[in-house]
């Protein structure tokens, strides 16, 4: 794995949807990434639902996502970390020769300053933000957007985001899919 570039999409996937393949390949595109890793969380501290056991979002990953570049790992349970910073200090250390990039949709990037130790994990690995419908003028107007606004590259320089040193984040655009986790649970229950 050394020398490898790999993009971190976290979350509960609960459940897993085209919205996060289409993320996915397009990261893979714009970032010039080698692999992504579905970091499927044990829970999201951010929601006060439980999600669906994880042995179930796991297997429903498989079945969404089948892509030779794509891992999808339970790690997070496995290292213990709950928080999206600590299992990237956990990660960085593990994988030493490894460039991770953090990779999230533009709707994650608005509520990003919520999250533990934010502006830790801005510093270090790159930040790679896709487009989500209705989040895009939000997402660059967000407080992390503003503060770190001097190591934004643009979307031309895309595929130098997994070589940049941190702080350094990219903003891309990508066919929108208006699908989220929450849509999908919500109809479900509505069956």
């Amino acid at each position: 794995m050394k020398h490898q570039t790999i993009g971190l999409l976290g979350g509960s996937f609960d459940p897993a949807h085209a919205g996060h393949v289409a993320l996915t390949r397009a990261a893979l595109a714009r970032f010039g990434l080698d692999r992504v890793w579905w970091l499927v969380s044990p829970r999201n501290p951010l929601k006060s639902q439980a999600p669906a056991s994880l042995d179930m979002r796991m297997a429903q990953a498989r079945q969404v996502m089948d892509h030779p570049r794509v891992i999808i790992t339970d790690i997070e349970a496995r290292l213990g970390t709950t928080y999206t910073a600590d299992t990237i200090r956990a990660l960085t250390h593990r994988y030493p020769r490894v460039r991770f990039v953090w990779l999230m949709g533009a709707d994650n990037l608005v509520q990003f300053d919520q999250w533990k130790d934010w502006n830790d994990i801005v510093h270090q690995v790159p930040i790679g933000v896709l487009a989500r419908p209705g989040h895009r003028q939000k997402a660059l107007n967000s407080r992390m957007a503003r503060r770190f606004r001097h190591a934004r590259l643009t979307a031309s320089d895309s595929r130098l985001l997994a070589h940049a040193d941190a702080p350094a984040w990219c903003f891309c655009n990508m066919p929108m899919q208006a699908v989220s986790s929450t849509a999908l649970r919500a109809a479900a229950g509505d069956a």
